[in-house]
């Protein structure tokens, strides 16, 4: 099972450095930035997990190897960066999911070995899944996912619970790596392919009619004496703060672009 770990380690960090690379080439960078960008993205996350659980030294300084499969992985790039470039718009969703749900498994496992709490092996799933694409994302000036309405966070958590409640109940650790993974997964592509989303929090303007008639006492509310002519009250807009949902942000997306 410790081979196993380290081989989708490593896999998570080939597929979250080709995330980086793919979007150093979108965002014009030179091959130092794509390098940058790929070793943010590849080791960030489980450098941060590292440092909050106390490990020392960090992973990618015990074993060397993280690095050089990064620069593999930027050499390969960049000499095949015309076939880089060609790739659709949805490769790059695609290869992040991947790459988190392996390191949300990752994290999740590594907490539990460290004896952490599960609450604890679950916020470090999720930390060593979606910092280094933050890092990457700030880096080339986008918002990052996570911090979109997207379900993106929501399926590491997920992933991580299923991970550390499997564990709980004793099953097989091979047979709790898949399903986390399956979780993670699927909830991550379910959300691109049918562009799933979460409620959000929104100021609603409200526009009340046109005109409004004046109170049965007007004097005493507008400052009119009584018994002068009724007044018009001057339209007031309204805000409050109401949940959106998933299916009201389509119809608004659609409605500007109309």
């Amino acid at each position: 099972m410790t081979a196993l770990v380290y081989w989708l380690d490593m896999a998570g960090v080939v597929v979250f450095a080709l995330s980086g690379v793919i979007l150093a080439c979108r965002s014009r960078m030179d091959p130092f930035g794509m390098l940058v960008l790929a070793a943010v993205t590849g080791i960030g996350g489980g450098t941060l997990r590292d440092l909050v659980l106390g490990v020392r030294p960090v992973f990618w300084v015990a074993d060397p190897t993280y690095l050089w499969v990064i620069l593999a992985t930027v050499g390969l790039s960049i000499v095949g960066f015309h076939y880089i470039h060609r790739l659709s718009r949805s490769f790059l969703p695609i290869a992040d999911a991947f790459g988190l749900a392996l390191f949300t498994v990752i994290g999740a496992h590594k907490a539990l070995q460290l004896e952490a709490p599960g609450v604890v092996a679950v916020l470090m799933g999720l930390l060593t899944g979606v910092a280094g694409g933050m890092v990457r994302d700030v880096l080339a000036r986008r918002v990052p996912m996570v911090l979109r309405q997207e379900v993106y966070a929501t399926a590491s958590i997920a992933g991580g619970i299923t991970y550390v409640g499997l564990g709980a109940l004793g099953v097989p650790v091979g047979v709790a790596i898949g399903l986390a993974l399956a979780v993670t997964l699927g909830l991550r592509l379910a959300a691109i392919h049918w562009q799933l989303t979460l409620p959000v929090f929104a100021w609603v303007v409200i526009r009340p009619p046109q005109e409004t008639q004046a109170s049965a006492d007007p004097g005493v509310e507008q400052g009119v004496p009584q018994g002068g002519p009724p007044a018009q009250l001057k339209p007031r807009t309204k805000v409050r703060v109401r949940m959106i949902s998933p299916s009201q942000q389509r119809r608004q997306r659609d409605k500007e672009s109309d």
